[in-house]
């Protein structure tokens, strides 16, 4: 049998684990149920597709993100392993075709949302797949006690009435203690071996900084701090105008948010990969799946609404293991917004009842059905159908998914796919007898092959148009055509926004919503982001340990180089603190250089109060940034 470890290597290039990896396998492969909580980028994906490529059979992959699904499909088909997903938006006969293949076929990674667990296409079809394993990503969605809870990870465990003797490995990048309890509880793990990597990351230095310019706060971080960086901000809009402000600032950047069409996203996440541009200025929308490890700083210039998140997207600066930054900039008039904001995103049962109502009436869906079924949505032109608010519709919309009733995908995107859905003879004789489609048809073979034939296959119709010497639209209209003919079924691509109905269309008056429930969960968001308040306003705990024990890691040991601590070292080591002022003073005096220039010639012995010490003369006005970014002291002028 081949290794674990020759596995990586082949596939991932690696030549050994990080731990608890190999450990987590070694569980796995003993068909012992597992909980993995590893910080982002801490290699949760390894775990599951190492043991799942050195087992017969196929392996379930739940997650909530249908882009991190087709990130990690299209990641492991460039490997050369054979990967598929299943999601909302999909033709039922592609579906259909998929299971097939996961059958019947030499799959071994299914993709798949935990709301196509109810179908009954499924479940029919799953009884007939080898399962080596089950592994459930984001499980944190799993618990109630979670700051992301979906109802229909509630129904996962029914995959153990069907595939009883098969390990489920459940991996989330935080969960405190409450939720870890309710992953094991709502999974039904057996026995469950816990891996739990301690939430510290020694090299991750987190800061806070309150001011009254936070443009001018994000200028002099991303001056101190060389590499790619990204900054998150709240809105579309804002990504917009900071990119803008930085490229006038001499600074590299470019802007993501789900507003974006899919060309334009995967240009700017490429510009950005390869450092082109240097710091990504985006929503929330953008991070996850991202595999670029030598980011250095991210910067929340908006209040995250609780820690886990902020915890997530902190953590994909530094993934390399070299010293990176975690920085939060905010005003006081920052923590009334995020209040009004929360409390804005729990709107109450009237609320939801009018918009689902609004909904139905919106797509004309009759009571009872619709279930499993997506639709096409502009938010903005469902708003002004029916005379509501943006501001007011968006909360509902994301409140109604939380309780498992619809499923809302901001940034859908998928390719236009094609399926032959005739043989081979067939296919021939109409050739024969429709010659004005034959070139189109030879086209098509000679790009795509027999895998038209068992798969719906993405096809580029710009690639198509070249080879026959037309255009794009042309050729669409010729695929359109052979679609209507029933020749095959062509989806064209699709990148709007999608509504899926989880649940039969139910009568908006009698919502299948538990009210005790639903306060507890708005008392729930409340208290996390007083949590998250608390983290930025106070200024005498170390931040990586309030983080840690907010996690339920009590620990006595504190980080040495987040601001808190930074400025504890200050007041205990006054004579280096002078002795690097003095320093920087003389050698500014000397000659004008750059930060990373002048912390060799100091070369401190303590790196992070070097830096403080810079920026504490920095705004006294002693010393200043010149246009190429070098530092100058300000008797110099």
């Amino acid at each position: 049998m081949v290794t674990s470890s020759e596995i990586l290597k082949q596939y991932w290039g690696y030549s050994q684990f990080r731990a608890p990896q190999d450990k987590i396998i070694e569980a796995v492969m003993n068909k012992q149920d597992v909980v993995a909580i590893l910080p982002t980028g801490g290699g949760k994906s390894v775990c599951f597709q190492v043991p799942a490529m050195m087992q017969e059979g196929i392996c379930l992959v739940i997650t909530p993100l249908i882009a991190l699904m087709q990130d990690q499909v299209k990641q492991l088909k460039q490997l050369g392993i054979a990967a598929v997903s299943i999601h909302s938006g999909m033709h039922k006969r592609e579906i259909d075709i998929t299971l097939d293949n996961c059958a019947y076929g030499n799959i071994k990674f299914l993709y798949l949302s935990p709301e196509r667990l109810q179908t009954e296409l499924f479940q029919e079809r799953v009884k007939k797949m080898n399962v080596n394993m089950v592994a459930i990503d984001e499980a944190h969605c799993i618990s109630q006690w979670g700051y992301d809870f979906r109802p229909p990870y509630l129904q996962i465990a029914e995959l153990r009435k069907v595939k009883p003797d098969v390990p489920f490995i459940a991996l989330t990048a935080s969960a405190t203690r409450l939720v870890k309890e309710d992953i094991i509880s709502k999974l039904e793990l057996k026995s469950a071996q816990v891996f739990q990597k301690s939430f510290a990351r020694d090299n991750l230095s987190f800061v806070v900084r309150k001011t009254e310019t936070k443009e001018k706060k994000l200028l002099e971080i991303l001056r101190k701090v060389s590499g790619a960086a990204i900054v998150y901000v709240r809105s579309r809009k804002t990504t917009v105008a900071l990119a803008k402000f930085l490229e006038k600032s001499g600074i590299s950047a470019t802007y993501y948010h789900a507003g974006l069409n899919h060309a334009e996203r995967m240009t700017r996440q490429d510009e950005w990969i390869t450092n082109r541009s240097r710091v990504m200025v985006a929503t929330n929308a953008f991070g996850m799946g991202i595999n670029k490890a030598d980011v250095r700083v991210v910067v929340h210039m908006d209040l995250p609404e609780n820690l886990e998140s902020y915890y997530q997207e902190a953590g994909r600066a530094g993934r390399d293991g070299i010293r990176s930054y975690a920085a939060i900039v905010f005003h006081e008039v920052d923590v009334l917004g995020l209040r009004n904001k929360v409390k804005q995103s729990q709107p109450d049962i009237d609320q939801l009842k009018i918009v689902y109502q609004a909904l139905a009436n919106y797509y004309q869906i009759a009571l009872g059905s619709s279930q499993g079924e997506s639709y096409d949505f502009e938010i903005d032109v469902f708003c002004k159908r029916f005379d509501m608010k943006l501001v007011t519709v968006y909360p509902v919309l994301k409140k109604l998914e939380e309780f498992g009733l619809i499923e809302l995908n901001e940034s859908f995107y998928r390719p236009s796919v094609l399926h032959i859905s005739m043989d081979k003879k067939r296919l021939y004789e109409f050739q024969v007898a429709h010659v004005r489609y034959d070139l189109l048809i030879k086209t098509l073979m000679r790009l795509y092959g027999g895998e038209l034939y068992t798969d719906f296959t993405t096809i580029s119709e710009s690639q198509i148009a070249q080879v026959m010497k037309l255009t794009a639209q042309e050729v669409r209209i010729e695929l359109e055509q052979l679609h209507k003919l029933q020749l095959m079924v062509y989806e064209p691509k699709n990148e709007s926004p999608k509504i899926t109905f989880i649940l039969p269309r139910q009568d908006a008056d009698r919502l299948p919503i538990d009210i005790v429930e639903f306060d507890r969960r708005r008392d729930l968001h409340f208290a996390k982001m007083e949590a998250m308040i608390n983290y930025v306003e106070q200024d005498y705990r170390c931040r990586m340990q309030l983080i840690q024990e907010y996690f339920d890691e009590v620990t006595d040991e504190v980080c040495g180089m987040c601001d808190v601590c930074i400025k504890k070292k200050k007041r205990e080591n006054l004579e280096a603190l002078h002795d690097y002022e003095n320093q920087i003073k003389y050698l500014l005096g000397q000659k004008s250089v750059a930060v990373e220039e002048l912390e060799t010639l100091v070369d401190p012995k303590d790196k992070e109060l070097f830096i403080e010490v810079v920026r504490e003369l920095v705004d006294a006005g002693e010393i200043y940034y010149g246009e190429l970014w070098t530092l100058h002291l300000s008797n110099k002028k």
